[in-house]
């Protein structure tokens, strides 16, 4: 169950870092569904990396860690930004 609610918590983080990346950069972006489609898969695989080499980021499934949340939010986020500006880059080009 807790790699479930990570995943969702990445997934969101990464929608929503994709959306502020095609939001910053208007020629790398891929349109509103475009960028929460990338940044949401760019959030789940990138989220699960950075858990996987950060084992306290884990703990946000487990029990109600704002610290653990806030890493997933973050690292999700991040994750779904660069891919979404790869992605809007390939396109472009």
């Amino acid at each position: 169950m807790e790699l479930l609610v990570n995943l969702i918590i990445q997934v969101i983080g990464g929608a929503i870092g994709g959306n502020a990346a095609g939001a910053a950069m208007k020629n790398l972006s891929l349109g509103g569904a475009g960028n929460t489609i990338a940044g949401a898969i760019g959030g789940g695989v990138g989220g699960q990396i950075l858990q996987a080499l950060i084992p306290v980021l884990a703990g946000a499934g487990t029990s109600f860690d704002i610290g653990a949340v806030a890493g997933q939010l973050v690292g999700g986020g991040v994750a779904g930004a660069i891919v979404t500006a790869i992605i809007g880059a390939i396109k472009n080009r």
